[in-house]
C-alpha cells in the first residue's frame, strides 16, 4: 500500500517546503508498542532526565535563529514574534529542569489512631505510563515543548502528533531530543490523518492525552479515551476586554492592537471583544484602528513584517465570511473588512457588532477585534460572561476597588489587571473553563499531571 504524504507549505508563499511520509495504521500500533515496553521496563532515573533536557536546550539556543525561521516560514508567525517563541521554548526546557528537582513524596503519619501504630508510610511518584499529545498550529515550537518536555521530565515515554501544517519545529526538536542522549522511543513524532490519529488517542495503551486545538475535536476524543485516562485540554476563548477609566490612553491603545493582531490573531487569548463606556467607545475603537491599519501585513520571515497570513487560505474565506455578515447585521467597520491575498487578511476593527454575529459569540482565530459601548460595566461584566466559552479575561482601570470587584465578577480562568488577555508565563498555571477547556496547563502543573502518587505501608 502506498503511503500517503504530508506537504508542508510556506505559509504566505505557498510554496511546497518539503514532502513527508506519514504514518499508516501498523506505523501508530508500532509507536504504541514500543512507547509501552519502554514503560514497562522503567523510567529513566532523575539524573539522566536532567543531564538529557540540559542538553538539550544547549542544542536548542545554538539553533535558535534556524527554530524561529522555520516557525515563520510553516507556521506564518512573525519573525520577531518567532524569536520570542524561541526564547519561551528555551526557558520552558529550564523549568522542567527545575522542576525535575522537586520531583518528591512524603511521610505520611501512621500513629494518629491506635490502628496506625507500628508501621510506616510514605509516598513515592512514579510516571504515569504512555503520553500522546496532539497539537496546534500557532505555537510550533512551544507548545510541542509544554506536552512533550513535561513527559521527558517525568519519565514518560511520548507520542506527539504536530498539526497538519506546522510539523518541522516538532521533528527537528525530536532530533535534537536524540542528540542530547534522550532513548530512542521516549519521543517519537506522529504524522498521522485524522483515522490514525483517533486509534492513536484512544488506545488502551495510552495513559495520559495532552490535546491543544478546537473544542469540537477536544470534547470529542475526550469522549472515546480509554477508561482511566488522565487528560488535559486547551481550546479557545472569545477574551473579553472591559475598559473602564485609564490614565494611559496610548499605551493601552498600543498594547490592545498587539493583543488583538499578535499572530493574525491566532492565538487562543487574543483579545477579540473590548467593551468601553459608551462615551468613550467610538473614539476607542478609532484610535485602535488608526494604530492597526498602519502595521505592516506580509511575509512572515520579512523582518518588517507586523502581521502574517492565517494558516490557510480557508481561515481567510471564513474571517471575511464573518466580518461580511456582521456588517450586514449592523456593525460599523472602522478599518479594514478586506482580504489582501488568499492567505492574508486586513486587520481589522469593528464597533458595535450584533450580540447575534459570529464576531461577537465565536472565537475568529484571525485579525478581527470588535469594540462595544456600555452605558453600566455591570452590562459589560454580563456580556462578557455570556458565552460559553471562558479563559483568560482583562479589565483596565485606574480604581483598585472597581478592578478588583469586577475581577471577581468576571467568569475566567484568569483574569489580567491594566494587562491584555495575552499575557502568559510558561510556570503560571494555563486553562479554560466551560467549552474553553479541561485540566490545567503549564509545564509545572503539567509534570504534576504526568505522575502518580504510589504509597508503601511498613509494618514493623
Amino acid at each position: 500500500m502506498v503511503k500517503k504524504v504530508l506537504i508542508v507549505k510556506q505559509a504566505y508563499t505557498e510554496k511546497v517546503i518539503t514532502k513527508l511520509e506519514m504514518h499508516d495504521a501498523q506505523s501508530v500500533e508500532d509507536m504504541l508498542n514500543t512507547a509501552s515496553n519502554l514503560h514497562k521496563n522503567g523510567c529513566l532515573p532523575a539524573y539522566q532526565r536532567l543531564e538529557i533536557l540540559q542538553k538539550l536546550a544547549n542544542l536548542v539556543i545554538k539553533e535558535r535563529e534556524d527554530f524561529a525561521r522555520l516557525i515563520a516560514n510553516e507556521g506564518g508567525k512573525p519573525l520577531k514574534d518567532a524569536r520570542i517563541e524561541v526564547t519561551r521554548a528555551i526557558d520552558g526546557i529550564n523549568i522542567a529542569i527545575a522542576g525535575i528537582r522537586h520531583i518528591k513524596g512524603e511521610q505520611i503519619p501512621m500513629d494518629l489512631t491506635q490502628a496506625g501504630v507500628q508501621r510506616l508510610a510514605f509516598t513515592i511518584m512514579e510516571p504515569i505510563g504512555v503520553v500522546v499529545a496532539v497539537s496546534a498550529f500557532n505555537h510550533p515550537l512551544n507548545l510541542i515543548i509544554h506536552q512533550v518536555v513535561p513527559a521527558i521530565a517525568t519519565g514518560c515515554p511520548v507520542i506527539v502528533k504536530p498539526a497538519a501544517t506546522t510539523p518541522l519545529c516538532a521533528l527537528r526538536f525530536a532530533q535534537l531530543a536524540i542528540k542530547a542522549g534522550l532513548p530512542e522511543g521516549y519521543l517519537q513524532v506522529a504524522l498521522t490523518d485524522r483515522e490514525n490519529s483517533e486509534k492513536l488517542v484512544i488506545d488502551s495503551r495510552v495513559a495520559f492525552f495532552s490535546f491543544i486545538g478546537s473544542a469540537q475535536v477536544g470534547w470529542m476524543l475526550k469522549s472515546r479515551l480509554a477508561p482511566g485516562v488522565r487528560c488535559a485540554l486547551e481550546h479557545g476563548g472569545v477574551a473579553p476586554l472591559i475598559f473602564d477609566e485609564y490614565s494611559d490612553m496610548d499605551g493601552f491603545i498600543a498594547g490592545v492592537v498587539k493583543a488583538s493582531f499578535y499572530h493574525a490573531g491566532q492565538v487562543c487569548v487574543s483579545v477579540q471583544r473590548v467593551f468601553a463606556p459608551k462615551d468613550k467607545a467610538k473614539e476607542i475603537a478609532q484610535k485602535i484602528a488608526d494604530v492597526a491599519s498602519q502595521l505592516v501585513v506580509g511575509d512572515a520571515i520579512d523582518e518588517t513584517t507586523d502581521v502574517g497570513p492565517l494558516i490557510l487560505p480557508k481561515e481567510v474565506d471564513r474571517v471575511e465570511a464573518w466580518v461580511n455578515q456582521a456588517i450586514a447585521e449592523g456593525a460599523t467597520l472602522i478599518t479594514g473588512g478586506k482580504r489582501i491575498n488568499s492567505v492574508s487578511y486586513e486587520p481589522t476593527v469593528l464597533l458595535n457588532p450584533s450580540d447575534y454575529s459570529k464576531v461577537s459569540n465565536q472565537e475568529i482565530f484571525g485579525p478581527v477585534v470588535c469594540i462595544y459601548s456600555y452605558f453600566d460595566i455591570s452590562e459589560a461584566i454580563e456580556a462578557a460572561n455570556s458565552l460559553e466559552v471562558s479563559f483568560q479575561a482583562s479589565i483596565f482601570s485606574d480604581n483598585i476597588t472597581t478592578a478588583m470587584n469586577n475581577a471577581k465578577a468576571l467568569s475566567a480562568s484568569a483574569v489580567m489587571i491594566n494587562d491584555y488577555t495575552t499575557f502568559r508565563v510558561d510556570w503560571m498555571p494555563f486553562s479554560g473553563r466551560k467549552h474553553s477547556g479541561y485540566g490545567i496547563g503549564g509545564i509545572n502543573h503539567t509534570m504534576h499531571d504526568m505522575l502518580e502518587h504510589k504509597m508503601i505501608v511498613i509494618k514493623h
